[in-house]
């Protein structure tokens, strides 16, 4: 792999190495290639599980199983709207800043890469990475806290962008999604890593359904997660892979950072390109012909510590950015209550009938409005909230508190040359 690199602060400054594959496990991969040896941990097509056994899902040599999911996927309109979805940084204009569409197809590239070497099936990684984060918030994880709190506070149950992923994907648009992509989509949380990824037993959607409601009930359970395929944990990994070092880019871009020089790295690396390669070595040098996702424990540590300077030097300080975090919050909770008081009063003038639900009965195909209102209000207001782009969400505020003194002034494209 390549030692060049675009981002700045060049990693040619850098005494830290580009990682090459072990000869060895090189060796064996060409070995296994040439001789037609697959991986006897891959996710076959052939045991595909869905919750209907409809005959146009049935796979077929032009749309094979996991396929057929990607493309349920990527029709479903709420991957239409990963597009002007924050990744971490909001209320500025500028189409080099990552957004979500963007995260989930660099998160989709590296796993590939990834699977592709262990020969894992590479539709089903897919299919789990343009998944992942269909159910995500408006700004961010920001977004997904203020909600969170919110559903909590008037539920006593648990919002997490996993979750509702899941829920967008099975039960608001019901694309017959396949059990082991659902799966994958809900056990992708990559911000609790772990050195060693071992599959967990996934028997039937019974068992799935179970573990997904224990999610609501129980704040511990996201953190016990553990995908039922090698490739949803290939995905998990690549998760974190995907956004370390392209986060750091975008700071960069934002003038939150003024280089690399101030993240420490043992092993992988402080830019994007180094970061991908090295990780991408490392997991393919202690898993292939596993039953595991590893990495040495060396990188494991220095993606720990990664992790945290990122937190430390973007998150805490960018996760919305110029000052917005409590004002937006405050803006979450009186749309929040204004929507719910609208739903309850059944007034369908209100945007949560005429967009929402409207839009949902029209373009889910299967739900009805009177089997959707007859849910838990609260449910159906975040369904509503988590669906937003931030664009949408601050153009609804306005609309909805027109009096209201609480703005968000967006940066624009000229804000520099305004002097």
């Amino acid at each position: 792999m390549s030692s060049a690199s675009n981002d700045p602060g060049r990693e040619a400054r850098s005494p830290i190495p580009y990682l090459s594959l072990d000869p060895d496990i090189a060796d064996a991969i060409r070995s296994d290639r040439a001789n037609g040896v697959g991986n006897p941990y891959r996710f076959d097509d052939e045991h595909v599980v869905r919750r209907q056994a409809n005959e146009h899902d049935e796979a077929t040599l032009t749309r094979p199983a996991f396929g057929r999911d990607i493309e349920k996927i990527i029709n479903v309109p709420a991957y239409n709207r990963y597009a002007d979805k924050t990744q971490v940084f909001s209320f500025i204009q500028n189409d080099d800043i990552s957004r979500r569409g963007l995260h989930v197809q660099l998160v989709s590239r590296i796993a590939r890469n990834i699977g592709g070497i262990l020969g894992l099936n590479i539709d089903l990684i897919e299919a789990i990475a343009l998944g992942h984060d269909v159910g995500h918030t408006p700004f961010g994880h920001a977004g997904e806290k203020f909600l969170g709190k919110l559903y909590h506070a008037n539920t006593g149950r648990f919002f997490n962008h996993n979750v509702h992923s899941v829920r967008v994907l099975d039960k608001l648009f019901r694309r017959n999604i396949s059990l082991q992509t659902l799966d994958g989509v809900l056990c992708h949380n990559g911000e609790f890593a772990q050195q060693v990824l071992s599959m967990s037993d996934l028997p039937d959607f019974d068992t799935f359904d179970a573990i997904v409601e224990r999610c609501y009930t129980d704040e511990t359970t996201i953190k016990t997660l553990r995908p039922s395929t090698l490739e949803g944990c290939v995905v998990r990994v690549s998760d974190m892979i995907a956004y370390l070092g392209k986060d750091r880019q975008d700071a960069i871009d934002m003038g939150v950072l003024g280089s690399l020089s101030s993240f420490d790295s043992q092993v992988i690396g402080r830019g994007n390109a180094q970061i991908i390669n090295n990780l991408t070595v490392d997991i393919v040098n202690n898993s292939y012909g596993k039953d595991r996702i590893a990495m040495s424990k060396a990188v494991f540590d220095d993606l720990k510590r990664a992790k945290t300077q990122n937190y430390e030097q973007i998150y805490f300080n960018e996760g919305v950015i110029s000052g917005y975090g409590n004002i937006v919050e405050e803006m979450f909770a009186e749309m929040y209550g204004k929507l719910r008081a609208q739903l309850v009063a059944r007034d369908e003038g209100s945007p949560i009938f005429r967009h929402h639900i409207a839009n949902l009965v029209t373009k889910s195909r299967t739900v009805r409005a009177d089997e959707y209102l007859a849910e838990n209000p609260d449910q159906i207001v975040v369904d509503y909230m988590a669906s937003m782009t931030d664009s949408y969400f601050t153009t609804l505020y306005e609309f909805l508190f027109p009096k209201s003194d609480k703005h968000i002034i967006t940066q624009d494209y000229c804000a520099d040359l305004r002097g």
